[in-house]
């Protein structure tokens, strides 16, 4: 498993020893060492996974950086959260992916109404298995439980991803927001039941 550490938190520091690691591409902004870097073409997903993405125009991007030494990895000023996964499931929006191992899988789900009521499309992206990823936000990147008495109602252009045994289901609503007249992502809300960890920006989209 590769070493990955937030040398600020708006900058990424991976290291490598002859191992490889998978970026969003374009969020390579220095490295040291003998690092090669290529397109990877299904980025862990598999065929059918990317080929879902591709006829819905929802690609990701993604390269793969391999050797020996250091990669620093940003976006757009973003803060960045290394979240390690020891065989659990997580569930994030592709915007919010900046890199992980090698050794985890990633995949899709369908987001529904959520995707296209928040502009982020159809399809989230599934990373599971065991290593390292490194999350990107607008602002400190929340994590909010969620419990069988307590579920948990979110803005779906505040949304970032969830993890645990967890149900989500779309609904509506009507705030002070839509009663003025203003337009608010807020009328539309994300519910989430069960047990898990839910995450969130301290911002819109």
């Amino acid at each position: 498993m590769t070493s990955f550490r937030t040398n600020t938190d708006r900058l990424l520091e991976v290291t490598l020893q002859d191992e490889k690691v998978l970026a969003i591409a374009g969020a390579m902004v220095a490295y040291t060492g003998a690092i090669k870097f290529e397109k990877s073409l299904l980025g862990g997903e598999g065929f059918f996974g990317a080929l879902k993405r591709k006829v819905t125009s929802e690609g990701m991007q993604v390269m793969q950086a391999s050797g020996t030494g250091t990669v620093f990895f940003a976006q757009n000023a973003a803060e960045i959260t290394v979240i390690e996964l020891t065989g659990e499931k997580l569930t994030i929006e592709s915007s919010s992916l900046l890199a992980y191992d090698t050794t985890l899988t990633t995949g899709t789900s369908f987001a529904g109404l959520r995707g296209a009521a928040s502009g982020q499309g159809l399809f989230s992206t599934t990373v599971e298995g065991k290593g390292h990823i490194a999350i990107i936000s607008t602002g400190n990147l929340i994590m909010l439980e969620v419990a069988p008495n307590t579920p948990l109602r979110v803005d779906p252009d505040a949304f970032v991803g969830f993890k645990g045994d967890i149900r989500q289901e779309f609904v509506f609503d009507v705030n002070w927001r839509t009663m003025v007249g203003q337009s608010s992502g807020e009328s539309y809300q994300h519910k989430f039941t069960g047990t898990g960890v839910v995450f969130i920006q301290p911002a819109e989209r």
